[in-house]
Parts: C-alpha cells; sequence; structure tokens
C-alpha cells in the first residue's frame, strides 16, 4: 500500500514537473498531432511563453494537426515556432521542399528547428560526412524560406555518431529527462527537460523546453 501510493505521488510529481523559473524564465512547449486537442488560450494562462508544433516529417510527411496548431498558437498571443524531423532515408532537397510548402513564410516566427535523432521506420546510417552535408543543405533552404538561422534539436544517441554540435554552427536545442543536457560540444540554447508534462489545455502530455539563461 505504501510503495503503491508513494508510486501515485511520484507520478503526479513528475508529470506536472519543470525546471526553475528562477533558473530559466522562458518556457515553453512543443507539441505534434500525437499532443491531442489543444486549448491554445488556456495553455497560454498556464505560464506558457512559447510553442512550437511539428510540421513535417522526411521528405512527405506533414503533420495533420499543423495548420491547426499553427493558427492557433498565433491567435493565444505565443511565439510560435515550426519543427522539421530530419530523416536519414530522405534527401536533404526533398525534406526541405515539403516543410516550405507546409509552414507559411512569417517574420515574427521563432527559429524554425531541425529536430535530428534516429527512428525505428528508417534503418539507414550514412557516413557522417554523407549526413552533415545533407543536414547543411536542408538548413540552408529552411533558411532561405524563413530568414533566421535554424535551431538543432540533437538526441545524445545522434550526436554520438555524428557530432553535429562541432560541426555545423547553429544554436543547439539539447534534450535530458529532468537534467540539463551535457553531451553537446557547444552551450545549448534550449532544453527540452521533460516529454511527460501534464497541463490544463493540452490533451495528451508535452514536451517542456526551457531557453539558456
Amino acid at each position: 500500500m505504501i510503495l503503491a501510493v508513494a508510486s501515485v505521488f511520484g507520478w503526479r510529481f513528475a508529470v506536472n514537473w519543470a525546471p526553475s523559473r528562477t533558473d530559466y524564465a522562458v518556457q515553453g512547449i512543443d507539441v505534434s498531432q500525437a499532443s491531442g486537442a489543444i486549448d491554445w488560450a488556456m495553455v497560454k494562462a498556464r505560464d506558457v511563453d512559447f510553442a512550437y508544433a511539428r510540421a513535417t516529417e522526411g521528405a512527405a510527411t506533414r503533420d495533420p494537426s499543423f495548420g491547426q496548431n499553427w493558427a492557433g498558437i498565433e491567435s493565444a498571443g505565443l511565439r510560435r515556432g515550426a519543427i522539421h524531423v530530419f530523416s536519414l532515408c530522405g534527401t536533404a532537397d526533398d525534406q526541405a521542399g515539403t516543410f516550405v510548402a507546409t509552414v507559411p513564410r512569417d517574420p515574427e516566427a521563432l527559429p524554425a528547428a531541425i529536430d535530428l535523432g534516429f527512428h525505428e521506420d528508417c534503418p539507414a546510417r550514412p557516413s557522417r560526412e554523407v549526413v552533415l552535408t545533407e543536414i547543411r543543405r536542408l538548413a540552408a533552404t529552411i533558411e532561405t524560406h524563413s530568414g533566421k538561422p535554424t535551431i538543432l534539436r540533437v538526441t545524445p544517441a545522434f550526436e554520438e555518431q555524428y557530432q553535429v554540435s562541432g560541426a555545423i554552427p547553429r544554436p543547439l536545442w539539447g534534450t535530458g529527462f529532468y537534467r540539463p543536457p551535457n553531451y553537446l560540444s557547444r552551450p545549448w540554447a534550449m532544453w527540452r527537460s521533460s516529454t511527460i508534462r501534464r497541463i490544463e489545455g493540452v490533451e495528451s502530455p508535452v514536451n517542456w523546453n526551457v531557453v539558456a539563461p
């Protein structure tokens, strides 16, 4: 019984936890179709400063919720940004084309993010030289479209294999469950601190992110 109660309290703490505002004044979320229904006005009332929405993945996949989220974030008065999930199984040109066709130009938008990680539906593992060339090409096209440098969200496994952070001079978005990232070769600009945060206004858990002080 005691263990069960402790487990419940532990879970409640985990899904409600966020880094201290004293240490990280600017905090926000990133969402996708998996986040479910979102009431953006309620989200803003929950001390969310900005929101990123997944827009595209690979060479042809568009997140079905992107258009609604993109408009909802703006209508709530939040800063907004778009995410592209990079695939090792698609060319940079094809992936960039899908992103550009999906995400409207918005000079007020946050820098677009490229999510770099491994995915079960893509077993390809090209050489580091090939991968870095493709990421640079993708970033350059997105930046021409958006007018701002991209930010690279790099998972620990992807960084270990391809050492992106030391090779491509773009702002970095690290990941670390409850602990700030320490695997990148340069200081990070953003930190995804939780993937299970629950907030009012969002049907499912969200990714919680903070901006470096």
